[in-house]
Order: C-alpha cells, then structure tokens, then sequence
C-alpha cells in the first residue's frame, strides 16, 4: 500500500458494543482488528473472526480489508468483498461491534457531535433511543394537557425474535432491526417520534393523534411489516410485529401512565396469538 497524505487525520468512534464512546486514532499504520488478543482493536465476541479485518492508509485516508472472515465485514451494510475505501461519514460493522469513520479537519468537532449523538440516538438503528424518547414524550405529555391536545403511543414489539437471532445469527437479527426502523421512518411525521425502546421493543409518540388515527398507524405498520421481504447474506425471513396502543387520559398524571397503558396492550395482542394491533 502507498502512504497516504500526512495531513489526513482520522479515527474511529465506536458506537456499539461494551467500550462505546471509546476514540481510535489512525495513524499512518495498519491497525488489525480481530478476538486475538494481540490485535489494534480487540473484539471479545464468538462472530468476530481471530484476525477479521485490518484497516490501512493509503493515499486517500484510509481503506478497511476483510482477511477472509467467516462472518464478513459490513461497510454502510454492504459486505465487504477484499478492500473498500473508507470515507468521513462511513459506518464499520464486525460481528455486533459498529464504528463510525472520521477524518478531515474537523475531526474533532465531529468527534464531539458523535459523542453528544451517541446520548439520544440508538446506534445500530440510528433512531431515537429510549432517553431521547422520554424526554420527548414529557414535553409533548405536558402540552397536550394544557391545550387539551390529543397524544398516542404506539409500542411494538418484534414476534419470536429470539428465534431469528438463534437460527440466523446475530447479524441477521441486527438487520432486522434497522430494517424496520427504516420503514417505520418512512412513515413518521417531523413533528413525531419513532425509537428504539429497547431490544426488539421499539415505541412512537403521535402527537395530536386520537385513537382513531393511532389504530390507522399502527394497523399499517403491521402491515407494512408483514409484507415486506427481510433478506440478508442468501437467507430470507418473515417478520411480523404485536402493537400495544394508547391515547392520553384526564386521568393520567404522568407520561409513564400512558406508556403503560400502551405495554398492557402490547402483551395483550402477543397472548392474542401475536401480528395484531390492540388498544
């Protein structure tokens, strides 16, 4: 490989795994990363292969290479076939591990915007994560109270997910999950919120819903997410989600009540018989 420019400053933020938040410096080296002990970037998981991948300089910056893993090695959810380029922005994902590349002059700047990003956004996903929801749904809590303004959530869990994780690997499990975020994404409004509760949990605040709008979200989501075609690494698998809905009360006092009512319904369309919308 050829040098790259001196001048290029770059590093890697992790933004998912047991050391997230961790800063890796690049330097005009190759780091290996990899389960052996003696690698740059130590990965303690059974889907990480002994030497993985290595990341290099070349003229560019940088370039990440897969050394043959048995899992593979995911640039932007791309495999990587031998080397890829690596560009300011890209994310880097190793067996359940997820980095963000950074370089140029404001790394720095951008290393902090990654840090601040890392408290409110989910980092396999990159929706909203449980804290950002939370704040959010407190503030629109207290305003549909005082304007007596209509407020739903809308919570869905993911149906024997634990099954895909252990037939499939975690990997395809991972995909999932930012598979459906992406299409609940595409569904959701600028003034609503759609996050990552926790696990294969995700939850949406629908500001100035009623029920009757909140039941059409959620009914269509479950759709949505019954029809569409979950395909990773040559293994195709049906995906279906139980929705909980709830809509604010005079009586409730406090958001959590809501997000309450909502679970309650949840685990009612799961002993239903699951794939069904309940509020």
């Amino acid at each position: 490989m050829a040098a790259r420019n001196a001048s290029t400053i770059a590093c890697l933020v992790q933004l998912r795994g047991p050391q997230m938040g961790r800063r890796l410096e690049l330097t005009d080296r190759t780091f290996s990363i990899g389960r052996d002990p003696s690698s740059d970037i130590v990965l303690e998981s059974d889907s990480v292969s002994r030497r993985h991948a290595r990341i290099e300089p070349d003229r560019a910056g940088h370039c990440i290479i897969d050394n043959e893993s048995t899992n593979g090695t995911y640039l932007n959810e791309v495999v990587v076939s031998g080397e890829a380029q690596l560009r300011s922005g890209d994310y880097i994902q190793i067996g359940e591990a997820i980095f963000k590349y950074l370089s140029g002059d404001n790394i720095e700047l951008a290393y902090h915007e990654e840090i601040y990003r890392l408290t409110i956004e989910d980092g396999l996903t990159q929706v909203p994560n449980k804290r950002a929801l939370m704040e959010f749904l407190d503030r629109e809590f207290s305003r549909a109270r005082r304007y007596e303004r209509g407020l739903s959530v809308v919570m869905c869990d993911l149906d024997h997910f634990k099954q895909i994780n252990d037939e499939y690997g975690h990997l395809m499990g991972d995909y999932v999950l930012r598979e459906v975020a992406k299409l609940a994404k595409a569904r959701i409004r600028q003034e609503e919120m759609f996050a990552r509760y926790g696990g294969e949990e995700f939850c949406a605040v629908l500001p100035e819903v009623d029920k009757q709008g909140a039941l059409a979200f959620a009914e269509d989501f479950r759709r949505i997410v019954a029809g569409h075609i979950f395909h990773f690494e040559g293994n195709t698998v049906a995906v279906t989600v139980s929705i909980g809905v709830a809509c604010a009360e005079t009586e409730m006092k406090r958001a959590e009540a809501l997000l309450v009512a909502a679970d309650e319904n949840l685990y009612k369309a799961k002993r239903a018989g699951r794939n069904l919308v309940v509020a």
